[in-house]
């Protein structure tokens, strides 16, 4: 997933500066901090997914509109918080709660990354169908119906078993819950991201039964409807002590957070060395509704990531101005 390709971004259209210059006199570029080494390149990691490379993009550009060079560097979605952690890249829009807890919080203990704050987007990443399979399975979105109608999703390279499609092994999303609850169930991990919408595509267009690994916000929320499978409910517990939850002899028989953060971090040194860029980090803050339409510009109406958010930020003036201009 590495990738030695850094991209630039390029300068706002006209359209946008036009949009700025509609914003009066709180937008009249009254940023507060010192802008700090304009210099120096601000490094944003990007990963594969459509809301985090959009996401990135937006700040990029926003940044860039304060005076900043910015360049994008693919990263590993689980390493990106040690790179943050030592300098490599600067920050981090989107950390999930469900996925990234774990590497996120490895990195707080050994210091050097900052939690830039909180965004009002709530989060959940979990088993999910598509509306249509509620038909097919009666019961969903019980767990306990689900194994019930596996026979449904077996196919040629599960068989016996169900096919449970997650995401690309790098994201390491842990699937010991199968074992756990008894589930005849095999996990079959998509190459990329983008083929996990593929595939949906696919089982959609022949309205065939299909069980995958999804998250929300998302663009799905809109075009496929769909739900979560519900597990027993998650606690601490069920990952390190056994004797928690419906099996005594296993951790992990449970599902993941339902209503998990959605966070912004950075490395250390960048308060000093881009002061406005930081307070301007600090201060970002996208909605459930911002992120699923992020991700849908792409997935679903077609748009480069790059001009995905130049329109996002066409759009929505009055909230990045907040972000950029407001007073201290």
């Amino acid at each position: 997933m590495k990738q030695s390709l850094v991209k630039k971004i390029g300068v706002l259209g006209a359209s946008a500066i036009i949009a700025c210059s509609a914003v009066g006199a709180q937008a009249a570029g009254k940023i507060t901090a010192k802008l700090g080494d304009v210099d120096a390149p601000i490094i944003i990691p990007t990963h594969d997914w459509s809301s985090q490379i959009v996401m990135s993009n937006v700040v990029g550009q926003l940044m860039e509109k304060m005076g900043y060079e910015v360049e994008y560097l693919p990263t590993d979605s689980q390493s990106v918080y040690e790179s943050v952690r030592i300098g490599d890249v600067h920050m981090e829009l989107e950390v999930w709660e469900g996925s990234f807890a774990t590497s996120f919080n490895a990195a707080l203990d050994k210091g050097g990354i900052i939690d830039a704050g909180t965004h009002d987007a709530i989060t959940r990443e979990e088993w999910w169908y598509p509306a249509y399979v509620a038909d097919l399975c009666p019961g969903l979105p019980d767990w306990k119906a689900l194994e019930k109608c596996y026979e449904l999703f077996v196919t040629l390279d599960t068989e016996p078993n169900a096919r449970y499609l997650d995401g690309p092994v790098e994201w390491l999303n842990d699937t010991r819950r199968i074992e756990a609850l008894g589930m005849h169930f095999t996990t079959v991990n998509a190459v990329t991201g983008a083929t996990l919408w593929a595939e949906l595509e696919s089982a959609a267009k022949r309205k065939a039964p299909i069980v995958l690994f999804n998250w929300s916000p998302n663009f799905t929320d809109v075009v496929y409807g769909g739900a979560f499978i519900e597990f027993p409910e998650f606690d601490p517990a069920c990952k390190t002590d056994a004797s928690w939850g419906v099996n005594p002899d296993m951790t992990n028989d449970c599902g993941s957070p339902a209503g998990g953060y959605l966070k912004k971090v950075a490395w250390d040194g960048m308060p000093r060395k881009w002061p406005a860029a930081y307070k301007v980090l600090t201060r970002i803050n996208f909605t459930t509704f911002m992120v699923g339409t992020m991700a849908k510009l792409v997935d679903a109406d077609g748009m480069e990531y790059d001009d995905a958010a130049t329109k996002w930020i066409e759009d929505n003036v009055a909230v990045w101005s907040n972000w950029l201009y407001a007073s201290e």
